[in-house]
């Protein structure tokens, strides 16, 4: 998940060699998603846009190339390292969540998995939708972290009980960190109450076989956590089951339930 608070704080470290397979699941699943929810006529050939804690930069970089040499992308992180600059793409160091927009006039901002891990995600959402231009759109995706993660298919009961005792234990870490399990099923009233217009929202799931880079994604997070999963009082046995068991093609488990939420800023009559 993409970097949007200190460094102190946030409960993935960015800089860390697990990220890279993090960030790479993620965008497998995620980057087609965002792809079409910013399509024409969201986002247009010389737009500006601002892509909020980019992380790996997958989707900034689509964004430059979508607006081309006209257009102009901001992309911003607390941790950039991990993000190219290019002719028609600004990297910036920025915390949104203590500094105020860099900008006033943007047709696209676009926020993943960002605002779900800020306390103070309602304040910073209302700054993102102040700092639009007429007509520019907002767009806030986030996983829903309520939504059960079934297991499909497992080798036995055992298994599927083990997975969801360390997921159930991840999720509660990532509450401990301050996130909001449920924030991305709020996101679409606060777009409204933020006074933007033609606010929509869409959901997707799908199911992730073991050995997929999907799975992966699971795996890759509970290496991340580990020392605050063996805290909770999980053992590294059952750490290195459930490792095993996400890499077993018998096995099939549901993604996180991903929404995307966008609106409009009205334009001046």
């Amino acid at each position: 998940m993409p970097t949007g608070t200190s460094e102190t704080e946030y409960t993935f470290d960015s800089g860390a060699p697990e990220a890279v397979p993090q960030l790479r699941a993620l965008e497998s699943f995620l980057d087609p998603i965002t792809a079409a929810r910013i399509a024409p006529p969201v986002l247009v050939p010389g737009g500006v846009c601002w892509e909020v804690g980019a992380g790996g930069g997958s989707v900034a970089r689509s964004m430059a190339r979508a607006v081309g040499p006209a257009g102009q992308v901001l992309a911003t992180d607390i941790d950039t390292a991990r993000l190219v600059p290019a002719a028609n793409l600004e990297v910036r160091r920025h915390d949104v969540r203590s500094e105020p927009p860099p900008g006033e006039a943007f047709d696209l901002i676009h926020a993943r998995l960002v605002l779900l891990h800020l306390p103070e995600r309602r304040r910073v959402l209302g700054a993102l939708a102040g700092a639009l231009a007429p007509g520019g759109w907002l767009v806030i995706e986030e996983f829903d972290c309520t939504a059960p993660l079934r297991v499909l298919t497992a080798p036995s009961d055992d298994a599927a009980k083990l997975f969801g005792q360390v997921t159930d234990a991840m999720l509660g870490i990532l509450q401990s960190h301050g996130a909001d399990l449920a924030w991305a099923q709020d996101v679409h009233a606060e777009l409204v109450t933020a006074g933007l217009v033609e606010v929509d929202t869409v959901t997707r799931s799908e199911s992730w076989p073991g050995g997929s880079i999907g799975a992966s994604l699971y795996e890759t997070n509970s290496r991340q956590l580990e020392p605050e999963l063996l805290d909770a009082g999980l053992s590294p046995g059952q750490l290195n089951a459930f490792r095993l068991l996400l890499r077993d093609p018998a096995v099939a488990v549901m993604s996180y339930q991903f929404v995307s939420t966008r609106g409009r800023r009205p334009a001046p009559r």
